[in-house]
Formats: structure tokens, C-alpha cells, sequence
């Protein structure tokens, strides 16, 4: 059963994209013949140098599109791992483009707005990466907006990220529940204010004290429930 923390009082639902309601997995799915025993290595790899480019970018105060930061990461997990196919690469990352969603994604939101709740994607996907990866999971009519950093040219976790969502919806932190399967994005949106809703599909370790002050649930299913 999730713990329940959380008002039931809100105004909208902003959802982290990236491993929340799309498969960052996927693209290394797509081509795992090809990749053999390295494809999820490199999966994780690829995912890990990605947040690690955006979080050092953030801390020195300059700035890269998400899409050019996913290039380089996946340039990196490639070398890694001893894989050098430029046809390859260019594959992945067109897959990288165009994520499946998560197959409760669209049956949850559904649900949200049948209830009359507000929805958005809060990204650090650049406008047109965040473009082609909703059309591609088929997510665009269940979603009110599609949020990217890039306006700020910084990323998650800085607090200016979070205050676009109450600055869309014109309300306060406590009246937006955040949704992310990220734990660092959790405790930074919780940080911000928001109630927070931790998607924990691996049953990973509890971390930053998520424990006590978000809601936890095993899936975006779970979701609906959570928030009734």
C-alpha cells in the first residue's frame, strides 16, 4: 500500500518525463541485438552521465540543451563499453527521440483529468526533444502544458525550475502534486514546496528523507488512489 502524505486539496499534476512517464530504457531496448549483454550497461550509463552532465552544468552556471547533453552522455557510455558503430549511435539516439511511455501512463492521467485536475510535463528536455517524446507516447491531448527548463537555461533541481509549474497554474507549491520516479527530483520539488509523489518502480532504497515527507507509490497506477 503507498504512504499517504499528501492534501487531497490541489490544483494540478506536474510529472517529471524522463523515467517517470517515459521509458528511458527503451532505446537500448529497441536495439538490444545489436547491443548483445551491453545493452543495459549502457543503458544505465548513458542515463547516469546524462543527469551528471546537466548537474554540473547547473552548478557552474552555464548551459547545454538536454538533447546535446544525451549525445554526449551517449557518447560516453558507447566508448565505455567498447562499442563503436556510427550507425548504432545514430539509431539509439533517434530512439532516445521518440520513448515509449510507461503503458500506466495514459490510463492515469486519463483518470486525473476525468477528475478535472490539471496535468503538465516539468522537463529538462528541450522544447523539441519534449515535442517528438510526447507525440511518440501519444500523451499530448492528456496533458494541459509541456514545461521545459530551457527558457531558464539551467536545470532540476534549482528552485527557478519548480516555480514555472506554480507560475503556469497561478497557485502555490502546496496546491501542486509533484510526480517523479527521480528521488533527487523529489527532494527537490519537496524542497520547493510541492507534495510530493515518489514513483518507485524498483523498490529502491528510501533516500533524502522521502520516507517522511513525500508519498511513495510502486507505480503511476497507484497514482489516482494516492491522491483521492
Amino acid at each position: 500500500m503507498p504512504q499517504i502524505h499528501a492534501s487531497p486539496q490541489f490544483r494540478a499534476a506536474v510529472f517529471d518525463a524522463y523515467g517517470t512517464l517515459l521509458d528511458i530504457h527503451a532505446a537500448t531496448s529497441r536495439h538490444a541485438a545489436r547491443l548483445g549483454g551491453k545493452a543495459a550497461p549502457i543503458s544505465t550509463l548513458w542515463r547516469a552521465k546524462q543527469l551528471e552532465w546537466s548537474w554540473i552544468l547547473s552548478a557552474t552556471g552555464t548551459y547545454e540543451s538536454f538533447w546535446s547533453l544525451t549525445g554526449k552522455a551517449l557518447d560516453h557510455a558507447l566508448a565505455a563499453h567498447a562499442v563503436s558503430d556510427p550507425a548504432l549511435r545514430a539509431d539509439l539516439l533517434a530512439a532516445y527521440g521518440a520513448l515509449d511511455a510507461y503503458p500506466d501512463a495514459a490510463p492515469m492521467l486519463t483518470a486525473l483529468r476525468g477528475r478535472g485536475l490539471g496535468t503538465a510535463i516539468l522537463s529538462n528536455g528541450s522544447p523539441e526533444m519534449l515535442a517528438a517524446a510526447v507525440a511518440a507516447g501519444r500523451l499530448g491531448p492528456l496533458l494541459d502544458d509541456v514545461i521545459s527548463v530551457h527558457p531558464l537555461r539551467c536545470f532540476k533541481p534549482d528552485p527557478r525550475v519548480y516555480a514555472l509549474a506554480t507560475a503556469r497554474f497561478g497557485c502555490e507549491p502546496g496546491e501542486i502534486a509533484f510526480v517523479s520516479s527521480n528521488a533527487w527530483d523529489a527532494y527537490g520539488a519537496m524542497r520547493f514546496g510541492f507534495q510530493v509523489f515518489w514513483v518507485n518502480r524498483g523498490g529502491a532504497p528510501v533516500e533524502y528523507g522521502l520516507d517522511g515527507a513525500a508519498t511513495i507509490i510502486p507505480s503511476l497506477s497507484d497514482l489516482p488512489a494516492a491522491l483521492a
